[in-house]
């Protein structure tokens, strides 16, 4: 083989193995840093909703797919010049949709499939860069392999994949760290177009270097001897896909479960994607960073702390992210190692690539759109848990007496949760569940069939038996999050009570006896917050025309009077079928008094359809689960919201939540815009029922003083402290900053 290296000219005297190792380092930049950047740019136009993210990483992968395919495809073509230009041409042809942006070709998303909407939108704004970005690291490998493969020290070029995967993850890592926080949308996207004319460059210097490649005759006779003996059969092919789809399908379902409760925001969605690019470093390391056996010993124990804090109602943040974090890292890692065991010799390489990368796609579709239509709740994702620990090594299936007793213990503890009434003492036992699930499978780690046997009565139990032991009366499941109404029993309101949950969280909840059927309850009870703000602006005369954001069971309708008007503007049809079917909830039915009409789509686009200056009251009230989306909280949106308020109108927003401290965020944005804010934080009497009146963290805007004259006087209100933060913007959100300041108030 020629030296390269040693002619002249600068492009051949660079070193070629940095050219390799910059070309990929690149394009993963590239790939990983587009992900979270378009996801953002969409959030305004589709809501909050997990399933944003979820959709879009289906497209990614698909679009991975296709790169890799035409990586594959490419290998055909016998002449290694052809193929270097091939690949240029397209980089080229793919470069005609930049600078990076949100396609507006196809309008507003409709609210009956906005799936449909979403993929098509990042087909045409992202899909031909993303899918020619996406072919570099198997082309890399597979050039390498040809023009380096049989040099002295070459390496195997298996270890590129483990650096393109560690780049990802530095590159993916650094958008929520560096990326969002210090730089706007718009100079991401143009930093993002001249990095990919960047990497364009790299590409052609490193064909350059390979321009004079021949393959000798030996090499060819090798290739094609080591071709045929590494024939690979479609069973092994089939266990390639199955292990690269469970921890794709896993990397959506933790998404799901960490941001449903917390935040639709990049912060929180990159996690599990840098994790799972984490464990195809270690996994396909020479020497890996976790061993096998420590790796199978963790994921034993995260795997069942994971299922069995499902079966608890409500938990901290902490916990919750520990743990299905690592519940997931783990069995990614087992997975992806079983893959590299099972990897085939170079020549096979991008065969190999594209089986995992489909692999991918069939776990994130199952995820992301074939599960929600399938499943009533989010089963897929402890489902996917249990059966990914089918990957372990199976070495036999006897038990020892010990691993018997354990086993039994962890199945009649879950059998005893899931038939047990709800009581407060019995609040503590899944957790007990838990240890001593972990602590049989630590007895039965090298165990895969009877470890997976105790980990699916795990699953059973969080299916079968809800955390809060109620009974479902409806659960259905749309684009948007799972509902489910519930029957519970109130003495304190007449005995028994509907309640509406979106995920963990209460969003309504109406008593049956009639004496008490038109009184608002929970978060709306007249003298909470929320319900003090009503009065007070109802007192100010008849005719109020009201706004609210966010539907939830209608309870705020009780509150309107004849004369009176009332929109509700919610982005999940389903909620609105909920509200109206009288099996649930009459408030607007049976105890409105004044006229209440449902718009249906996301309130940023809706509202600004609405006349200026139009509203008395604007409430606030959108949450994803415990969630307020975001995109609702920034300057666009609370600007949008005062210019639709009449001079004298409130703005009020209900921004209580478990995971975020909300108030300085929320005042700094509104104080960016001239606004003058007030806050309150309302505490029911001790004893109260969650039910009756539910403690809340509620504020008020107004363009003017004279608007909250009428509160300034009330000891409740106070003035909102804004912290000196920054104000949250489309370009700007700081969730990191927000969970601290929860966490570690004052």
């Amino acid at each position: 083989m020629t030296d390269l290296a040693a002619s002249p000219g600068l492009a051949l005297r660079l070193p070629r193995t940095a050219l390799f190792v910059a070309a990929i380092f690149t394009s993963a930049a590239l790939v990983f840093t587009v992900q979270p950047m378009i996801a953002k740019m969409i959030l305004p136009t589709l809501g909050g909703s997990p399933a944003v993210w979820n959709a879009s990483m289906a497209f990614f992968q698909a679009a991975l797919l296709a790169g890799y395919a035409y990586a594959h495809l490419l290998q055909r073509l016998p002449s290694l010049r052809a193929q270097f230009l091939v690949h240029l041409a397209a980089l080229a042809g793919a470069a005609v949709v930049l600078p990076l942006g949100v396609t507006g070709l196809f309008g507003a998303p409709p609210v009956d499939a906005p799936v449909p909407w979403l993929l098509s939108v990042l087909a045409i704004s992202i899909g031909l860069p993303f899918a020619a970005l996406s072919a570099t690291a198997p082309l890399l490998q597979a050039w390498y392999a040809k023009t380096h493969g049989a040099e002295p020290g070459a390496g195997s070029p298996y270890a590129f994949y483990a650096a393109s995967n560690l780049g990802s993850m530095l590159a993916l890592l650094s958008y929520p760290l560096v990326i969002e926080p210090f730089t706007t949308v718009d100079a991401q996207t143009l930093g993002w177009t001249l990095g990919y004319f960047l990497f364009s460059l790299v590409i052609a210097l490193v064909a350059i270097t390979g321009w004079r490649y021949r393959a000798g005759a030996a090499a060819d006779a090798d290739a094609t001897a080591e071709s045929s003996a590494a024939r690979i059969t479609w069973r092994e092919r089939g266990i390639w896909l199955l292990l690269a789809a469970a921890p794709s399908s896993l990397m959506l379902g933790a998404t799901t479960y960490i941001s449903a409760d917390v935040a639709s925001a990049p912060f929180l969605w990159v996690a599990p994607l840098a994790l799972y690019l984490f464990t195809f470093v270690i996994a396909f390391q020479t020497r890996p960073l976790i061993s096998k056996d420590r790796g199978l010993r963790w994921h034993a124990v995260f795997a069942a702390m994971a299922i069995g804090l499902m079966c608890v109602h409500q938990t901290s943040l902490a916990a919750n992210l520990v743990t299905h974090l690592g519940a997931f890292f783990f069995t990614a890692l087992v997975c992806h190692c079983a893959l590299a065991d099972r990897r085939p010799p170079p020549s096979r390489l991008t065969e190999f690539y594209l089986v995992m990368s489909l692999g991918g796609v069939v776990g994130g579709a199952f995820t992301a759109f074939v599960a929600p239509v399938l499943f009533e709740t989010v089963v897929e994702y402890p489902l996917v848990l249990a059966l990914a620990v089918l990957a372990r090594p199976w070495r036999g299936v006897s038990l020892s007496r010990a691993e018997i007793l354990c086993l039994a213990t962890a199945v009649l503890a879950a059998g005893a949760i899931a038939l047990a009434p709800k009581t407060e003492s019995l609040e503590a036992l899944p957790l007990l569940l838990a240890v001593v699930s972990v602590g049989g499978a630590l007895f039965l780690a090298r165990r895969a069939l009877w470890f997976f046997v105790a980990l699916a009565a795990l699953v059973a139990q969080s299916i079968i038996a809800p955390p809060d032991k109620l009974q479902n009366l409806h659960v259905a499941r749309s684009f948007f999050g799972v509902h489910r109404v519930t029957l519970d029993t109130v003495p304190e309101v007449g005995g028994p009570v509907h309640l509406l949950f979106h995920g963990t969280t209460l969003h309504g909840a109406q008593p049956l006896d009639p004496a008490f059927r038109c009184q608002p309850t929970n978060y709306y009870a007249p003298v909470g917050a929320i319900g003090q703000t009503y009065t007070q602006v109802l007192a100010g005369g008849p005719g109020k025309n009201i706004a609210v954001v966010g539907l939830g069971g209608g309870s705020v309708a009780a509150f309107t009077r004849p004369g009176d008007r009332l929109r509700f503007f919610e982005i999940d049809p389903e909620v609105e079928r909920i509200a109206r079917d009288p099996a649930s909830f009459t408030y607007i039915a049976e105890c409105a008094q004044g006229a209440v009409d449902v718009v249906i789509g996301d309130a940023r686009l809706t509202l600004a359809r609405e006349p200026r200056a139009s509203y008395d009251l604007l409430h606030l009230d959108a949450f994803s689960s415990d969630a307020v989306p975001t995109h609702l909280l920034t300057v666009e949106a609370l600007g949008l919201y005062l210019d639709a308020l009449k001079p004298e109108g409130v703005l009020l927003l209900h921004i209580s939540n478990r995971n975020l401290a909300l108030e300085a965020p929320a005042a700094a944005t509104a104080r960016a815009l001239g606004a003058h804010v007030l806050m309150q934080e309302y505490a029911p009497p001790a004893g109260t029922p969650h039910v009756v009146s539910a403690p809340s963290q509620v504020m008020i805007v107004a363009r003017t003083p004279a608007a909250l004259a009428p509160f300034a006087g009330d000891p409740r209100w106070r003035q909102a402290d804004d912290k000196g933060i920054r104000p949250w913007t489309d370009d700007y959100t700081n969730v990191v900053g927000a969970i601290l300041d929860q966490a570690l108030p004052g």
